[in-house]
């Protein structure tokens, strides 16, 4: 059975969080509509996030396979190589989360340092509020 991706992350333009409800087997996200509840698939709008947070990727794979390597100490070619194949896998990686969920102390992270998808009434990511590294003055 499938699962909501962004579960706890989500939230309508007024911030309030939207909740997940199965029709079926289906999990979908319940927007509040002025008193009318909208049931609208997590697949649907799991994937635009997930499309939103992989976004940089395409294109960039050689470099992000490198500069990864880099960070984990990791040079050599059979690594650079692993890494790329990770960053070209990013639809086998949605599904993957699909089916056995966001691991909930990731969520919990997320959530804490400000990670929030703001959606309008049909579903449709308005905002993608991601935490950022603050800055040194100096």
């Amino acid at each position: 059975m499938k699962k909501a991706v962004f579960e706890g992350l989500v939230f309508e333009e007024d911030g309030q969080q939207l909740s997940v409800v199965y029709v079926g087997v289906e999990p979908c996200y319940v927007i509040d509509d002025d008193g009318f509840m909208r049931h609208i698939s997590a697949e649907k709008v799991d994937r635009q996030i997930w499309e939103e947070l992989t976004r940089g990727i395409e294109g960039n794979e050689d470099i992000l396979s490198q500069k990864a390597a880099e960070m984990m100490g990791q040079e050599d070619p059979f690594s650079i190589a692993v890494i790329r194949s990770q960053f070209e896998r990013t639809d086998e990686q949605f599904a993957q989360l699909q089916e056995i969920g966001f691991p909930e102390d990731a969520r919990m992270y997320l959530g804490m340092v400000g990670f929030k998808a703001i959606v309008n009434y049909r579903g449709e990511l308005i905002e993608l509020k991601q935490p950022t590294a603050i800055e040194d003055e100096e």
